[in-house]
């Protein structure tokens, strides 16, 4: 009998060793795939399986969407075309830098059809750092594994006479070149969607070390034998050799937006002699580094897959798109000029998503990363003229707003020591107070200096929209403004215009609304309309948009009763919609409507902060409560995981704050919004060496109250915690419980930062 108990008790030991060892690798919890089952009607999150380093230059990906398609790998696809390598913000903006490798055997299909295999997702592994699939058309395995700016393909062939390597360099002008000597493979693609100067190149080079027994290059019109060179609208390269069953073809493949010469030397600097294991390895161990500065315990494999997958996404956008030169120097590309220049550059990501909680998710874990970000922000300025609201390399026209000046101010403000940063509050101005080209700076700027707001009849759509963001904008100038000590005259403007948001408040319906050029309010006022004086939603998602001064926004409603109760109609109303503006039902309707949540649509990003507004008026059960029902009901670590569109890892970083128990709402303030943290215990190990423990231990599925938190052993009864505190590390304890505690952080002393408060 004692040896059954030892040995119960060894397996006991190993068990728990073993699921530590898990949480030491927490890379192996993420699902690429999440999102991925995305269509342009009904969007899961409109993903694709990066493979890739942390904020890498190139992400590679299966490809099973045709050449140009922003749906570039769709989880019901049945076949794959090729791996390409991509910068792919968001398929609604498409792609650029962009050329794919696809291994055949028998004839030469060289063409997207004719190359393209059956597959299974039963024979794929998708990982971070990891990629394998079986093409069955082929009896080939293909295997892949990247750094920032290379890649390192592993593949696998079958005996056959005719194995070939297809390169496609994609239409819209390209140029390739094989180089048998070396087993070379060099060219460039110049397919964009725009926000490219017109010398826009991706260079790129492939290295194999097998021998090619015969080449062909190809364009439009078809293959030419022996021909080594090719420059078309769409030109491609075929190159092969015999292969014995099992024989493994390495290929080594980086790129460049400066030339060939610095192509290969990302390609030596970054994969050099190192096997495609050691690769891998590195990969794998840089992931978990990104990843584990958030260690969580006492979660479901669900949940740890969930939060690992959605903090992943935080870490891919915006992509690094310097380089670094031969005498090792920092230097890019310009997607504003067209010139080679010294400096950090990034691109990849619309701060009308990422503002609300990427961001700030940078600052408080990966502030370096940030800080490298903001000081390409200045390169952008200098070199383009405007911050960038989207950015994909360069200026993208797309979505409202001038919430540059959010991520701005909220980096500096938080501590992140960004050199230039008196440039980059010159930009703010700038962008204030001018209309630049690509959605930059603000549209209606005139007319909202004038009379405090935008019109609706002046020809500028989405005007309410508009001029709620422009008053928090200028809010987190102000807050700016006076870090930096700028004339007493220049910070009163801003503090008088951050309060703009009263101005598309209608009273009659207690609600934001458009306004003419008059001053009147729509006769026909319907809270349900989609569009027309709001982006991509209704007055009943955007009036909670008065980030900087929640209070004022309790005033002008009628008081905390009477707000609680605007809360709880966003819930309790039925998913009605007004479609008429856009004339179909957008997908972001539909993803509102079939959620089951009435008007809460928070698969788009203008109603994500709402849940924890309760804060502010003496209800913070509430938002317990309505914080975990999304978190379990919303987020899956499945192709069909998130809600609407993954924009930039700003959905995610929702999640990520959320389950981490609270949430920026005003970026631009040093403080969190308290929620319910999901897990028994999260860990966060800050950059500067502190560390922040997270404890609930009696967190459970019915345990999603707050009966109780201490803050280092001491009784802390707010409504939120300060960043300030957080750095310096903290220990967080939640009493959790089946009930709400409804006498805690009821006085307005308990209520988060609010300028009217």
């Amino acid at each position: 009998m004692r040896k059954i108990i030892i040995i119960c008790g060894l397996l006991f030991a190993f068990t728990t060793v073993k699921a530590q060892v898990k949480i030491l690798d927490p890379v192996d919890y993420v699902n690429p795939l999440m999102g991925t089952q995305s269509v342009h009607s009904l969007s899961n999150g409109n993903t694709y399986p990066a493979i890739a380093r942390p904020w890498g230059m190139n992400f590679w990906s299966a490809q099973t969407g045709k050449m140009g398609d922003g749906w570039m790998y769709s989880y019901t696809a049945e076949k794959i075309r090729g791996f390409k390598q991509t910068h792919q913000p968001s398929p609604w903006i498409n792609d650029y830098g962009q050329f794919s490798i696809m291994p055949v055997t028998g004839k030469l299909a060289f063409t997207e059809e004719d190359r393209a295999s059956w597959f299974s997702h039963k024979s794929e592994t998708v990982k971070p750092y990891y990629y394998s699939v079986y093409l069955a058309d082929f009896d080939i395995k293909t295997e892949l594994t990247s750094t920032e700016r290379a890649a390192h393909f592993q593949i696998t062939f079958p005996k056959n006479d005719q194995s070939s390597i297809v390169v496609d360099a994609f239409d819209k002008g390209s140029y390739i070149k094989i180089i048998p000597s070396q087993n070379k493979i060099i060219g460039y693609t110049t397919r964009n969607n725009g926000g490219v100067p017109e010398n826009f190149k991706n260079y790129f080079v492939l290295i194999f070390d097998k021998p090619f027994e015969f080449n062909y290059t190809w364009n439009e019109k078809g293959l030419e034998k022996g021909k080594l060179e090719m420059q078309a609208d769409h030109s491609g390269a075929v190159i092969g050799f015999k292969t014995s069953k099992g024989e493994k073809v390495n290929v080594k493949v980086a790129s460049s937006f400066i030339s060939f010469e610095q192509a290969e030397l990302n390609l030596e600097n970054e994969l050099g002699t190192a096997t495609f294991e050691q690769t891998v390895s590195e990969s794998k161990k840089e992931w978990n580094t990104i990843l584990g500065k958030v260690t969580i315990e006492g979660g479901t494999d669900e949940q740890l897959k969930t939060f690992y997958s959605c903090l992943y996404r935080t870490a891919c956008f915006p992509q690094k798109l310097y380089e670094i030169d031969s005498k090792g120097k920092i230097i890019h590309y310009s997607p504003y000029t067209g010139k080679v220049l010294p400096g950090y550059m990034f691109g990849g990501t619309g701060f009308w998503d990422t503002f609300r909680a990427l961001y700030p998710m940078l600052n408080l874990i990966y502030p370096s990363i940030n800080k490298e970000m903001q000081e390409g922000l200045v390169n952008v300025y200098k070199e383009g003229g405007f911050l960038p609201e989207w950015s994909s390399p360069g200026f993208r026209d797309c979505m409202v707003g001038n919430n540059s000046a959010s991520v701005v101010a909220d980096a500096y403000l938080k501590g992140v020591k960004i050199e230039g940063i008196q440039t980059l509050y010159e930009a703010l101005l700038k962008g204030a107070n001018s209309e630049g080209p690509n959605a930059t700076g603000r549209k209606g700027v005139e007319f909202y200096n004038k009379l405090g707001y935008v019109p609706n009849n002046i020809g500028i759509n989405e005007s309410a929209a508009r001029t709620l963001e422009y008053a928090y904008d200028d809010f987190t100038i102000w807050q700016l403004a006076k870090v930096l000590k700028r004339p007493k005259n220049e910070i009163e403007l801003y503090e008088r215009r951050m309060m703009n948001y009263k101005k598309v408040f209608n009273p009659e319906f207690k609600l934001m609304s458009g306004r003419s050029k008059d001053g009147s309010f729509p006769e026909n006022f319907n809270p349900f309309k989609w569009g027309g004086d709001f982006t991509e939603g209704n007055s009943l998602h955007y009036s909670w948009s008065v980030f900087h001064d929640i209070n004022g926004l309790i005033n002008l409603m009628g008081g905390q009763t009477q707000f609680v109760s605007k809360l709880d109609e966003v819930f309790t109303l039925p998913p009605v919609f007004d479609d008429s503006y856009y004339g179909a039902v957008i997908h972001e309707i539909r993803e509102m409507q079939i959620m089951n949540m009435g008007q809460y649509a928070h698969g788009n990003q203008p109603i994500q902060h709402m849940i924890y507004l309760y804060n502010y008026a003496g209800e913070p059960w509430k938002t317990q409560y309505w914080s975990r029902e999304v978190m379990n009901r919303l987020y899956k670590p499945t192709p069909d995981g998130y809600c609407g569109d993954e924009d930039n890892g700003q959905t995610s970083a929702w999640y990520v704050f959320s389950a981490m128990g609270f949430y920026p709402v005003c970026p631009g303030t040093d403080e969190y919004v308290l929620g319910a943290p999901l897990f028994k215990k999260v860990t966060l190990q800050l950059e500067n060496g502190k560390q922040v423990n997270i404890n609930a231990p009696d967190n459970s599925d019915g345990n999603k109250y707050v009966q109780e938190l201490k803050w280092n052993n001491s009784a802390y009864g707010k409504n939120y915690i300060n960043h300030f505190e957080l750095l310096k590390g903290a220990n967080l304890y939640f009493e959790m419980s089946n009930s709400p505690n409804k006498q805690r952080g009821i006085s307005t002393d308990d209520f988060p930062y609010s300028i009217s408060k």
